[in-house]
């Protein structure tokens, strides 16, 4: 039989060790039960077409979150406002065509990802940034860091960039600064390119060297201006100039890329043999807003023809046996070319880049993708973000089925 003192003492020591478990509970460390995630490195799609494929892609989208309360002038021009809403809840925007998320910041991070896995998924192997120089001068500097954000997240994906050289810009930028040239404008330019991109591993090259397009020349058109500009360059570029320009550049450059425009895509593939490095184009259509917008007449217009166009001008770029394909434009709404998913033509446009490319991939993982863009804005717990983050890494390393697994099952707990 158990005496008091007994007693006293195993309660005391129960009373002591009690304190030690709920110490323990106060001061320890946090419980570390959750979702891990494991990350996977990007692996290339299969695809049978072997045509380096390109989208040009536009950066200079803004909205009130990152561009001080109001929205960018390219959903704007001058007469559009956003903020008006239809019954449907479209808003109100400079094109003709509406974008399948609606209108977005070229910075944010779930827009990127989800383009660029678009792009991976329909067999694109990078994209062509169209790039208005390293000034801060108008919104030049918000484009530049945009484009940027969108650099950071490609070698993830698994895929390539380079620069579309808009030198249009230096005009204003000597305006602005008047202790600059426009050649040293121009070689500020040039400089930064090189430290900032041209080292970088998936930076697309050309024979060895950096690709560099130039959207024109529509500033500099004598050959030596061109020879003192590149000369700044510690590594020779592959430098590439608009179709039927060659001429305001040689012997500086290295050929001419195609640009969409009512001439005729035959002629223009006639002209490849003349030059080292050819890129050929296609697209969808034309259709400018600027009329509409306030920014001038527009120029002219180019049935989407619902997608035969499109459809035409890849199997030219096909036929035309060439090593380099642009796709002209990922997300130029304000001229009316994009292909990444409107409500107007879906996921039409991609899935004939798809059939091009001649991946094994099809509208399916097209969607999918889309519901990961819908559930980032959506989920709100730290268990079902880190999910997400899984199935972005199942999907860059192609592991298809396991990202639509973890997908499927987050539509279903929210209902999309």
């Amino acid at each position: 039989m158990i005496g008091f003192k007994e007693k006293m003492l195993f309660t005391g020591l129960a009373i002591f060790f009690l304190a030690c478990i709920l110490a323990c509970e106060k001061d320890g460390p946090e419980p570390t039960e959750g979702f891990t995630i494991e990350k996977f490195s990007a692996v290339a799609v299969a695809k049978t077409n072997a045509i380096k494929t390109y989208a040009h892609y536009m950066p200079w989208y803004e909205t009130p979150e990152t561009n001080n309360g109001k929205w960018g002038i390219h959903w704007t021009m001058n007469t559009r406002n956003p903020n008006i809403t239809d019954a449907n809840g479209k808003r109100q925007i400079a094109s003709h065509f509406y974008p399948l998320t609606g209108p977005y910041a070229s910075s944010d991070a779930n827009i990127i990802e989800y383009h660029l896995l678009l792009m991976k998924y329909s067999g694109i192997d990078g994209v062509l940034i169209d790039w208005y120089g390293s000034s801060d001068y108008n919104d030049y500097g918000s484009n530049r860091s945009n484009s940027e954000a969108l650099i950071d997240a490609l070698e993830g994906v698994g895929l390539e960039y380079a620069i579309v050289y808009e030198d249009r810009t230096i005009e204003q930028v000597v305006k602005n600064d008047n202790y600059l040239s426009r050649i040293e404008a121009a070689h500020t330019d040039m400089s930064y390119l090189e430290a900032n991109y041209f080292d970088n591993r998936n930076y697309i090259k050309v024979n060895g060297k950096p690709l560099l397009l130039v959207f024109g020349p529509e500033e500099f058109h004598q050959p030596d201006e061109w020879g003192e500009i590149l000369s700044v360059l510690s590594t020779e570029a592959t430098f590439i100039t608009l179709n039927y320009t060659s001429a305001q550049t040689a012997p500086h450059s290295s050929g001419e890329y195609i640009w969409v425009d009512q001439g005729s895509l035959d002629n223009k593939y006639a002209n490849k043999s003349q030059f080292d490095v050819f890129i050929g184009g296609a697209y969808p259509g034309f259709l400018d807003f600027y009329s509409e917008g306030g920014w001038g007449k527009g120029y002219f217009i180019i049935d989407h023809n619902n997608g035969e166009t499109f459809k035409q001008t890849l199997q030219q770029a096909k036929n035309a046996n060439i090593d380099y394909l642009q796709l002209i434009t990922w997300n130029d709404y304000g001229e009316g070319t994009m292909i990444e998913p409107t409500e107007e033509f879906g996921f039409t446009l991609l899935e004939m880049v798809q059939q091009f490319t001649e991946v094994t991939y099809q509208k399916t993982e097209l969607e999918t993708i889309y519901s990961l863009f819908q559930l980032r804005k959506q989920v709100s717990s730290t268990d079902d973000k880190k999910r997400l983050d899984q199935a972005y890494y199942y999907l860059v390393s192609t592991q298809y089925n396991k990202a639509k697994q973890l997908i499927d099952s987050l539509k279903t707990i929210n209902s999309l």
